[in-house]
Formats: structure tokens, C-alpha cells, sequence
């Protein structure tokens, strides 16, 4: 199943998921961009999206208003569904409407590869991007290990490129996880990590799990502002 969370506020784009592209809000476009790979559920904090969710075909669930990341926001929802601990999830963010559907299949094929894991909590993906991309703060870095388990990310420049270095990994914020591994995860308690680079995987490897990672090709990104909301729509026109 693929659960977006899609939480009305925004500090920076407020309302942005309601934004039209194409004539469709953000939310429903990119629900719509990953419908043919599993079952698609909304989880909303807003009766507003809901409604609008449901005029469109898509089932929504009402979610807390107070959860502080869009993990525990499809916990919750999981919860109300009553999904099996075996079942795989998939977190797909509601702003990135131009997400390729290839890029969520792939991490929905490595989480079933490591749903047996006793060690791997959460599976997500990167893309290779250039030095200028990367010194981008708002873009979060990853760097990994020889088998893609990511040893650290942060939204500064890593690895520092000391000499030359041939490439960085930004990393995307879709993540795959089975409910089971999913509860245990929100479960954890935020760590230092977490909350000094306003990352949440950062909790999952501060407690010693392994975030298992996997290269792809994409020219999607998160719509976080009205300027990156312009500059997709030129680049996707």
C-alpha cells in the first residue's frame, strides 16, 4: 500500500498540496502519478483534503493534527486501516507530483527484499546529483556504504570534497517500511541527531537500524516553495 501524507499547513508554501497543476491540486496529482503500482491511501489531518480526495477517486483517512513528521501520520492512519504487520508500505511525500512511477518501484522492490530484516527499519532512494546541486541545504545529502546502507545523511555538504570528489547522492523522501517495522520506528524516541538537522531517519541509524538505500534516476523534486512550484512547472510543461 501507498500511504501519502498530506498535512494542510506548511510554514514556508501554505496550502501548497491544493496548489493546481494541470488543473488537479499537488496532492491528487501526485496520487495520481503512483496509482498503478499498489493500493493508494491519503492521510490528512484536514477534512478540506479529504473532500477533495474523495471527489477524485482516492480513499482519505483523518489523521491528528499534532504529529510532527508524515511517519507517524501514516502510522496512525495504518492503524485506523488495520493493516497487517507483514504488509509493505509505502511513504510517498504530497509534494512531489511529478514523481516517477519507476523511482517508488524500486523501493517498494527493495523493501520486499529486506522485509525480513531484522536490522533494516526503513528503504528509501537517492540520485546522483553535481557539487553546486549539492551545496544546497534544503537538498538532503546521503552518503552510503559499499551495499547502499546509508551511514549518514545531512543537509551539509557530505562527503566534504577535501580534494575532488566525483559525485554526491541526495537523497528522496519516499521510504518503505512493513507496518510492523514502520510502528517500531515511531515508536523510537527522537534522537540529538534528529532534531539538530530536522531529519527523522536520522533516529532510525542513532539507534542503531539501517536505512537500506538505492540508486535512481529522476527529475522530480519536493515542491517546497512557490519558486520550486515555478520552476516545476517550466521544467515539466
Amino acid at each position: 500500500m501507498i500511504i501519502i501524507p498530506a498535512r494542510l499547513a506548511s510554514t514556508r508554501f501554505p496550502e501548497k498540496i491544493l496548489e493546481k497543476i494541470d488543473g488537479i491540486p499537488m496532492v491528487i496529482k501526485t496520487a495520481q502519478s503512483v496509482k498503478d503500482i499498489d493500493e493508494i491511501v491519503i492521510a490528512t489531518d484536514s477534512k478540506k483534503v479529504a473532500y477533495i480526495v474523495k471527489n477524485y477517486g482516492f480513499e482519505a483517512v483523518l489523521t491528528n493534527k499534532n504529529h510532527k513528521s508524515g511517519t507517524d501520520r501514516i502510522n496512525e492512519a495504518a492503524a485506523i486501516l488495520g493493516i497487517d504487520k507483514e504488509e509493505i508500505i509505502i511513504n510517498v511525500q504530497a509534494d512531489e507530483p511529478f514523481i516517477e512511477k519507476e523511482v517508488v518501484e524500486k523501493v517498494y522492490e527493495l523493501t520486499k527484499k529486506n522485509r525480513h530484516s531484522e536490522d533494516i527499519l526503513m528503504n528509501s532512494a537517492y540520485k546522483i546529483v553535481t557539487k553546486e546541486e549539492a551545496n544546497d541545504e534544503n537538498l538532503v545529502k546521503v552518503v552510503t556504504d559499499n551495499s547502499d546502507i546509508a551511514i549518514y545523511f545531512s543537509r551539509s555538504l557530505i562527503p566534504f570534497p577535501r580534494d575532488e570528489y566525483f559525485h554526491f547522492k541526495g537523497h528522496l523522501g519516499i521510504y518503505g517500511y512493513t507496518r510492523k517495522n514502520l510502528e517500531k520506528f515511531c515508536k523510537l524516541s527522537p534522537s540529538i541527531l534528529e532534531e539538530t538537522e530536522k531529519l527523522e531517519q536520522l533516529r532510525a541509524l542513532s539507534h542503531g537500524f539501517k536505512v537500506a538505500m538505492v540508486e535512481v534516476k529522476t527529475k522530480s523534486f519536493g515542491i517546497d516553495t512557490p519558486m520550486d512550484l515555478e520552476k516545476a512547472l517550466k521544467m515539466f510543461s
